[in-house]
């Protein structure tokens, strides 16, 4: 199933689910949570009531904002760097002192998201701050309960599912700064969406098709089975000194295609329409403002 998070004409956040194309409350399975927060956390004992009956009434999309499925995480998303093999040759012709030399190890960043960008929401491009604005497609892991110190084994069990990540970054920040953070985690530089697809629709460990385009273009095209460090890995890395707490976002790195990886580079211009897709997911869709 799909979870989204909807913004009704008042303001108020409230989570909806769909099974196939309508959405629908959740109050009309006698599900009372006040966002996704709350639903990934009482998750257990609310999926047995999510079942599709003839009763259902669709939400009326035209009278609600649908926004990040997590507009306000509890934590900062933790993201992986040069995940994919073929992106790390891309970024060390780029950049080789800022993206270059041996990794042994999984590389981790975090990046400030709150709110999180929703589909459709613009993607600022800070004139005077920002000189190469660029788009990283990811495949998003959302935690379903408290993980600490689990093995890989277990990693598929803490799952609660899965959504899209635009890992937008200022490369002039990031390589001038010689670290990742601020380039990363300027407002706005985090969109995500449409929807969390629940772990049990996609098998595990996820191999999906992943494609970006930029106004029509087919910039990144590749599969989630590509991952350098897998996801079983990663959470179980992670949860050896610190706990992943339910709702945790992890963005998993970006393949080949990115601006700065293109040769000239090409980087995002205002006016220019971003597409990610993740097969099974959906796809998110933000314009350059």
């Amino acid at each position: 199933m799909k979870l989204y998070t909807c913004q009704s004409a008042d303001g108020n956040f409230f989570p909806a689910v769909s099974f196939t194309d309508s959405l629908y409350s959740l109050d009309q399975f006698g599900i009372n949570v006040p966002d996704m927060q709350a639903l990934i956390d009482q998750f257990a004992d609310i999926r047995p009531l999510l079942v599709p009956n003839d009763s259902l009434k669709p939400l009326d999309t035209g009278a609600i904002r649908l926004c990040a499925p997590i507009p306000y995480p509890r934590q900062d998303i933790i993201c992986l760097g040069i995940n994919y093999t073929a992106h790390a040759e891309e970024a060390d012709r780029f950049d080789s002192d800022a993206f270059g030399g041996e990794r042994p190890k999984a590389i981790y960043f975090s990046k400030r998201a709150c709110p999180m960008t929703g589909d459709g929401d613009p993607i600022p491009s800070y004139p005077g701050l920002v000189t190469r604005l660029d788009y990283e497609c990811e495949l998003g892991v959302v935690i379903g309960k408290d993980a600490f110190q689990i093995s890989p084994e277990q990693a598929a069990d803490y799952i609660f599912g899965y959504t899209i990540i635009n890992d937008v970054s200022a490369r002039n920040l990031q390589t001038a700064h010689k670290q990742w953070y601020f380039g990363k985690s300027l407002d706005g530089f985090t969109p995500c969406g449409p929807c969390i697809v629940t772990a049990d629709d996609i098998p595990f460990p996820p191999a999906l098709n992943i494609r970006c385009t930029v106004n029509g273009e087919l910039r990144q095209d590749s599969n989630t089975a590509y991952l350098i460090n897998s996801i079983a890995s990663v959470i179980a890395e992670l949860s050896q000194g610190m706990t992943l707490r339910a709702g945790t976002i992890i963005a998993t790195g970006t393949p080949a295609g990115v601006g700065m990886g293109l040769e000239p580079p090409q980087f995002l211009k205002t006016g220019d329409t971003v597409v990610c897709e993740i097969e099974g997911i959906g796809t998110l869709t933000n314009v350059v403002d």
